[in-house]
């Protein structure tokens, strides 16, 4: 049986997959269904509520050709039903046939309820300089 770190580990995990698909069903599945969901993209406003979340993941996937992600630095903690991930995502995608490269400082916070571990809201912050390579990456 597998730990609840594990759990929370493979809920990330399938929001880095539902990402890099850039498929809005796979995307929905990671989300809990409910008002109280959050989503701050970089540059963007903070988004509240599960309309305005899918919609920005809709405008994302509309224009975004491919997207790649290795994340490092990677955290868990949990606490009763909520987890929280904190970690660097470094991505690689295309923009308007560009090759962009960033890393963004992210916490990813998860629910727990009947169905398992889903994510509540989501959180990236542009950061200056890349994080610093004292673990393995994980690549999705």
């Amino acid at each position: 049986m597998a730990s609840e770190e594990e759990l929370v580990t493979k809920a990330n995990e399938a929001f880095y997959r539902a990402f890099e698909s850039l498929d809005i069903k796979n995307m929905e599945k990671v989300w809990a269904k409910a008002v109280h969901i959050e989503c701050g993209h970089p540059g963007w406003r903070v988004l509240r509520g599960w309309d305005a979340v899918m919609e920005s993941w809709k405008q994302i996937f509309e224009n975004t050709p491919a997207i790649q992600f290795m994340l490092t630095e990677m955290s868990v903690q949990i606490h009763g039903t909520l987890a929280w991930v904190t970690l660097y995502e470094n991505l690689n995608s295309k923009l308007e046939g560009q090759d962009v490269s960033a890393t963004i400082l992210t916490t990813n916070i998860f629910q727990k309820d009947a169905e398992g571990w889903r994510m509540i809201h989501h959180h990236g912050s542009s950061v200056a300089q890349p994080a610093p390579q004292d673990k393995p990456p994980t690549v999705h």
